[in-house]
């Protein structure tokens, strides 16, 4: 009984990280200075056609949901960790697909640097 209780204690504390959303991504890796040039280029080539060039959605591009606009405060106040696993994971029952099999974690940290920089002089930061 005791092996139970101590196996559904480790399982709960697992899956309480995992929904948590957050994790050891919540952390910026150690030394290496994330690119928000690279990560332009990355976003150009993969993001842009649903988020549009400014990060507030294509014109013209029927998707249901919209697309997240990259430069509101709900997107710009998430933690970056939050910001990494929706890149990473995608976004369930939406467009936004999973890209961890087409980026690298730091093409994807790159990606969230530039996408910071869409907030920047906008409503989404003070």
């Amino acid at each position: 009984m005791r092996r139970v209780v101590i196996l559904c204690s480790f399982v709960v504390g697992i899956a309480g990280l995992g929904f948590g959303g957050v994790g050891l991504k919540d952390l910026t890796p150690a030394g290496k200075e994330r690119d928000p040039v690279s990560g332009r280029e990355i976003y150009v080539n993969t993001c842009i056609r649903c988020h549009g060039i400014d990060g507030k959605g294509a014109r013209g591009i029927k998707l249901v949901p919209q697309p997240a606009d990259l430069s509101s405060p709900a997107v710009q106040n998430r933690l970056d960790g939050t910001l990494f696993k929706r890149i990473h994971e995608g976004k369930p029952n939406t467009a936004m697909g999973a890209w961890k099999h087409a980026l690298s974690d730091d093409e994807i940290w790159d990606v969230l640097a530039y996408v910071r920089t869409l907030g920047v002089g906008s409503s989404a930061q003070p």
